[in-house]
């Protein structure tokens, strides 16, 4: 089996969007992936960074960490803060559901679903939240 792994942690700056997709995007790059596929990615993981700063921290600071890791043409992204959880996942998940005062549209899961393959989310109220998310690369 051939798995290429890595793993960073930054703090919920929300100036580290930024970096958090373009670190993402160039670790899939030995995968040889389509400019959409790249687009795709780095457009959910952008999603998964600003819930976590948003929602999950709120106005503290905290740690966001991502693991990713590639098995054959597929790319596996894990995306935990350690943030106030979800008290209802399955709500929160549903188009146009936000907790947010802020005008945003409540659509970041549902980005993240279309964008990727694949999409968990698994949170513990007090605890924290993690969104795994999955693409085939190369699937054309």
């Amino acid at each position: 089996m051939n798995r290429n792994e890595m793993k960073i942690e930054f703090g919920s700056d929300p100036r580290n969007e930024s970096f958090a997709r373009v670190v993402v995007a160039s670790f899939m790059t030995r995968t040889n992936p389509t400019l959409e596929e790249v687009a795709d990615v780095k457009t959910a993981v952008s999603e998964a960074v600003t819930n976590s700063i948003i929602h999950g921290y709120g106005q503290k600071e905290g740690t966001i960490e991502i693991r990713a890791y590639i098995e054959e043409r597929k790319l596996y992204i894990e995306i935990t803060d350690y943030g106030c959880g979800i008290e209802d996942v399955e709500k929160a998940m549903e188009p146009m559901f936000t907790t947010g005062k802020d005008g945003r549209s409540g659509m970041g899961f549902s980005f993240m679903e279309a964008f990727m393959d694949e999409l968990t989310v698994e949170s513990e109220p007090g605890k924290g939240t993690t969104g795994k998310m999955a693409k085939k690369i190369g699937a054309g």
